[in-house]
């Protein structure tokens, strides 16, 4: 196999294309140890999901351990699922944000140089990532790469406009891995569900997450707010979820929501739950309304139907694919609001102006609350809630 190839591979005579999303390669002989790099946030570990499950699922005696970010390992650490262990990332350019310590990453690399069978590179386009990778001296080593990165055995073009959970998909595939799930999974434990229940009622519940990385990708407090008071008037309980950052926003939701109707049950939980109990919350949830941030990507990993506003261009990367039990709304700016620069040139080299103005302020709550509204009678009958 020549580097870069990717001539779709036979295995035994038998194509395993038809299931894949790219050129599927054969798998490499031997693999008992994987390390995958997938740093970033909540979302960017649950687009990983089903690639990992595909992974397990083309070497299932091999251990998964995915380099990756604190909040991953206190998401995954004792869940069932593809991954054996999580090594936290030190931080490094472009790899993970922070002020370098050489030294770290030097004590990071020299307990696991030569250790692992096969290495895979979910991070980005590989400028950065490729290089911490293959000091990993892993026998094999995949994933994307920028015409500027350093080569891997076996690499796929990337190509920024792609859907995440497709780019890892189609990375995997270099392994002989073939998709299992096309959405991630994430299942929540019984004490998450316990807990859950203690902190919601009785009545269906609708979550909110107004949060999101990007300000420009966040909907506005008092949309949320307007979304809040129907669903509190049609019989729903409210919670606002998120981090700490999220909590200013939560409260202005309250806030806003007990100004139109005060009797209205809506309360925050941001800055409240740890990532297992938001999975529960999540799980426990009719419904959940947000951003395109990670808690809305773990609710669809844990089954609960979404509806997501988004900016056309983070459909392409993160929507959700079906419609049955997620939708999407999204405007379709490709203007920065205040000085007019083309904001559609995304990803970590494009120029971007000082503006945070919300791209996404257009979308109607009528419009959002109509789906929720929907989707909840349909998680009612599927889900019994």
């Amino acid at each position: 196999m020549r580097q870069g190839d990717t001539t779709t591979a036979d295995f035994g005579g038998r194509q395993d294309t038809a299931r894949s999303v790219g050129p599927v390669l054969a798998p490499f002989e031997g693999v008992r140890r994987i390390a995958v790099l997938r740093g970033g946030g909540l979302g960017d570990l649950m687009f990983a999901m089903p690639a990992l499950a595909a992974l397990k699922d083309r070497y299932p005696d091999a251990s998964i351990t995915l380099l990756g970010m604190p909040g991953h390992a206190a998401l995954l650490g004792g869940r069932p699922g593809p991954v054996s262990e999580v090594l936290e990332l030190p931080v490094s350019p472009g790899v993970r944000p922070g002020e370098e310590d050489p030294d770290a990453v030097d004590r990071f690399f020299a307990g696991l140089h030569g250790t692992f069978d096969l290495a895979v590179q979910l991070h980005g386009g590989g400028r950065n990532s490729n290089p911490f990778l293959l000091r990993l001296g892993a026998r094999h080593t995949i994933g994307t790469r920028t015409p500027d990165a350093v080569a891997l055995e076996r690499t796929i073009p990337y190509v920024y406009y792609q859907h995440e959970v497709f780019r890892a998909l189609e990375v995997v595939g270099l392994a002989g891995a073939v998709p299992r799930d096309l959405e991630p999974r994430v299942e929540v434990l019984p004490g998450e569900v316990e807990r859950a229940a203690q902190l919601t009622g009785a009545r269906p519940v609708v979550a909110l997450h107004p949060g999101a990385t990007d300000p420009r990708r966040r909907w506005p407090s008092s949309s949320f707010a307007e979304v809040a008071v129907r669903a509190a008037a049609d019989g729903c309980e409210v919670v606002v979820v998120g981090d700490a950052t999220d909590v200013p926003m939560a409260e202005e939701i309250v806030r806003l929501a007990h100004e139109a109707a005060p009797a209205a049950d809506v309360r925050s939980l941001a800055g409240r739950l740890t990532l297992g109990e938001l999975s529960g919350v999540l799980d426990r949830s009719a419904v959940m309304v947000g951003n395109d941030s990670g808690p809305r990507h773990l609710a669809q990993a844990v089954g609960t139907p979404t509806v997501g506003v988004y900016w056309i261009g983070n459909v392409i990367n993160a929507g959700a694919m079906g419609r049955s039990l997620h939708r999407v709304h999204f405007s379709w700016v490709a203007q920065c609001p205040v000085c007019g620069v083309d904001v559609r040139q995304v990803g970590w080299t494009a120029e971007r102006c000082e503006h945070d103005d919300s791209f996404v302020a257009a979308v109607q709550p009528d419009a959002v609350y109509a789906d929720v509204a929907e989707l909840r009678a349909t998680s009612l009958l599927l889900r019994g809630r």
